[in-house]
């Protein structure tokens, strides 16, 4: 893959960034990354995991903490220092401290999730509406064989009470 600032070498740096929830991946060869700021960013033999949680909290907030956890007796600095839960209880301890950082790192606090692309997974609402444009299709190519089978669909979805 070429650099997408130069579109001359190959791109050896692929950054990914969420932003309100929004992914961004940047391709950049070591030149461009190096001219743009990003050189520092992975310098010596990789960035350590302790080393991102620490730049994220404040070194503020990991003073103040001399709270432990009731599950495995991390404190927060201990969690900060090597960037690892110690168990699910931390979550529920920590979490006025843990939140914000969730939130700055993936745009959001709650979990949404993917759905699955079968035709199972749609909700009532959006399997009706499916129905309706294969419906109004099926009609306009004059295939009343398949506009009646999805006829007879809507009218048992809207039946069960799925949809309206």
């Amino acid at each position: 893959m070429l650099c997408q600032n130069c579109n001359k070498n190959e791109a050896n740096m692929h950054m990914k960034r969420i932003i309100n929830g929004h992914a961004a991946e940047v391709h950049l060869c070591s030149d461009c990354a190096r001219s743009l700021g990003y050189g520092d960013a992975f310098s010596g033999v990789g960035l350590g995991f302790s080393d991102f949680f620490e730049d994220l909290f404040h070194k503020n907030e990991l003073s103040a903490s001399t709270v432990r956890c009731h599950g495995c007796n991390k404190s927060f600095e201990e969690i900060a220092s090597d960037g690892e839960m110690g168990c699910a209880e931390c979550y529920v301890t920590f979490f006025d401290k843990i939140q914000p950082l969730i939130h700055r790192l993936h745009g959001r606090a709650t979990h949404i999730g993917k759905k699955p692309h079968s035709e199972n997974s749609f909700s009532p609402d959006e399997r009706l509406q499916q129905l309706k444009v294969a419906l109004q299709s099926a009609v306009d190519n004059q295939d009343f064989e398949l506009a009646v089978k999805l006829r007879d669909e809507i009218n048992g979805l809207i039946a069960e009470g799925g949809a309206f």
